[in-house]
């Protein structure tokens, strides 16, 4: 986004941003798998940096928080050590296997959207 696009985009991810929060403070669930499509929606931005920007995002609010739950003494760090070799573990495991299946790029983001539809759907009937 840049001066020029601000007008334009601002009046479209503003409301969507709200709207996510809004959903994600409601239902208690994470926003990041709601503010991709948003994104993709509002900004006609590609998936991928869709993706990469929510990740920023969550990474920086992880953080912020991660931060202040370790200043106050609540945070176990075996079990911490531990979650993060497995997520570690995983994560080079999962950019390996992106690698050999970026040939099905579209199938993956079809997938994924069935996905985002489908939780959608279970939260929303699990709040009725």
């Amino acid at each position: 986004m840049s001066r020029d696009t601000a007008g334009v985009l601002l009046p479209r991810l503003v409301p969507m941003g709200l709207s996510v929060g809004l959903a994600a403070g409601f239902f208690g669930i994470g926003g990041g798998f709601l503010i991709v499509p948003a994104l993709i929606a509002a900004t006609a931005m590609p998936f991928t940096y869709a993706v990469g920007t929510s990740l920023i995002v969550v990474t920086a609010l992880g953080l912020t928080t991660a931060t202040s739950y370790a200043l106050s003494g609540h945070v176990d760090w075996p079990l911490t050590a531990l979650l993060i070799a497995g997520g570690s573990g995983g994560a080079m495991m999962g950019i390996r296997l992106g690698q050999l299946l970026a040939a099905h790029k579209t199938l993956f983001e079809r997938a994924f959207a069935v996905l985002v539809i489908t939780i959608g759907i279970y939260v929303a009937a699990g709040a009725a």
